[in-house]
């Protein structure tokens, strides 16, 4: 039987349109719509790889970073320490110098303070002695010729 579309046999359309994917005509522009969705979930889904994969890479590189960074502060930390031994172990050094130097001094001026008493000692009688002989003008011009025959010395 050949297809007349003059024939009145054939049934009238339906008021209602049926549903769209009940009809084949309907899901043929699908198909691309569909292959289309897919190749950007693909493309989409390699993106993300993509972004994972450079994230472990910056990762990585970043822990890795990190590491020679901890080594060069230890290092900095172990060079820094022994350096403050030193110092301090210098420090004590000069501390301990300079103490004796303050003993040495102070004994030093010890003696001299004995020496110097002994000779006021040595020469207060003089001057006593002097004193009962000599009128204060006198003593006064003794002085001054004592301290001039010190100075021209």
């Amino acid at each position: 039987m050949a297809f007349n579309s003059s024939d009145s046999s054939t049934p009238p359309l339906p008021a209602t349109p049926l549903p769209l994917s009940s009809t084949k005509e309907n899901l043929t522009p699908l198909a691309p719509k569909l292959r289309e969705l897919n190749e950007s979930r693909s493309e989409l889904l390699g993106r993300i790889q993509g972004l994972k994969q450079d994230l472990q890479s910056w990762r990585s590189k970043l822990d890795t970073q990190v590491k020679v960074y901890r080594d060069e502060l230890s290092e900095l930390k172990k060079s820094l320490n022994t350096e403050v031994d030193q110092l301090r172990s210098e420090f004590q050094e000069l501390r301990t110098t300079l103490q004796q130097q303050q003993e040495d001094v102070t004994t030093s001026l010890r003696n001299l303070g004995m020496c110097q008493e002994i000779k006021k000692k040595a020469k207060r009688p003089k001057i006593l002695w002097l004193k009962k002989m000599v009128t204060k003008n006198q003593m006064f011009q003794l002085r001054r010729l004592g301290l001039k025959k010190l100075k021209a010395r």
